[in-house]
């Protein structure tokens, strides 16, 4: 008796059937194990937000005074879509680290729509599962912010990398409310084209360059993904709050300049409102619906009627 041994990837209706039933297993697990590992994500996408940065850091198109230019020794050096398609596979890291290290995400488990639809989890565990696990990333992710500040890394090259990450926090809070949900539909469409593709792999490195386009491509075109947003927002914020040594006005000008917003509209407030609640909305609807309800409706539901 032989058995077949199958090297090729999963063919899609076989992705359909193997997100069921990690969806099954998602929403199944106990709470400790479920939100120790929404604190690792939270703390890897984290990882790929600080790469990216450190990536960029130096790069912005400064508009300010010269006296400003020291704090941006790469300035112009490289064009825009260059240095976002540079951040982008830099914060590629976060999403590997989640899918091959293991860890419970977010905006990759709004594929558990797909067994929601199919009443393999009821709605109570569906929503179970994404508090959870929001609540889990948003600790990991603040968490790490807030080491990142002790390390004062926001400090290094003349202080460019400080300057990048108060510009980059400062951008998304003065995001408008729908271009913000837009932004994070798209967002989260590519995050869980990303995850739906690594269901095909049969190795590592399979997972690895499934990922690695559609992250890129979402960091590079500006899109808004929540998860990471609590980490972008909340450095900025340590920064201006806990370091005004920093803030020099040649700083703030800088800021200013690259923004076109001053530091004070840089608020938990608008983090949470202006930011955060519209991002997460946009980046529901563009993996529960956009990718996961659609791929159900094509690969499972024919199959289950």
């Amino acid at each position: 008796m032989t058995t077949e041994v199958r090297i090729d990837a999963l063919l899609p209706a076989e992705m359909a059937r193997r997100a069921e039933y990690l969806g099954v297993r998602k929403a199944e697990m106990p709470f400790l194990p479920m939100f120790t590992l929404a604190i690792l994500a939270g703390a890897f996408i984290a990882l790929g937000a600080i790469f990216a940065t450190t990536v960029s850091a130096g790069s912005m198109a400064v508009k300010a005074a010269d006296s400003a230019a020291q704090f941006s020794p790469l300035t112009a050096s490289l064009p825009y879509g260059v240095v976002r398609l540079l951040a982008g596979m830099a914060f590629c890291l976060g999403l590997i680290l989640v899918i091959v290290g293991g860890a419970e995400l977010f905006t990759g488990n709004n594929l558990i729509v797909m067994a929601w639809a199919g009443g393999k989890v009821s709605t109570a565990a569906l929503l179970r599962n994404w508090v959870i696990v929001y609540l889990g990333n948003f600790v990991g992710s603040v968490a790490t912010a807030g080491m990142m500040f002790l390390t004062r890394q926001y400090t290094f090259s003349g202080g460019a990398i400080g300057i990048t990450a108060l510009s980059t926090a400062n951008t998304k809070v003065h995001l408008g409310f729908i271009q913000a949900i837009a932004l994070g539909v798209l967002c989260n469409a590519l995050v869980c084209l990303a995850v739906w593709m690594t269901y095909s792999a049969r190795s590592a490195i399979d997972k690895i360059a499934a990922i690695v386009f559609p992250i890129t491509a979402f960091v590079a075109a500006g899109f808004e993904h929540s998860i990471a947003n609590i980490y972008f927002i909340p450095v900025g914020l340590f920064i201006k709050s806990f370091a005004p040594e920093f803030l020099s006005d040649k700083v703030v000008a800088t800021v200013t300049a690259n923004t076109g917003y001053d530091l004070a509209g840089l608020t938990w407030g608008t983090f949470l409102l202006n930011n955060l609640l519209p991002v997460t909305i946009g980046n529901i609807i563009g993996g529960a619906i956009l990718v996961a309800a659609v791929y159900w409706s094509v690969f499972l539901r024919t199959s289950e009627q």
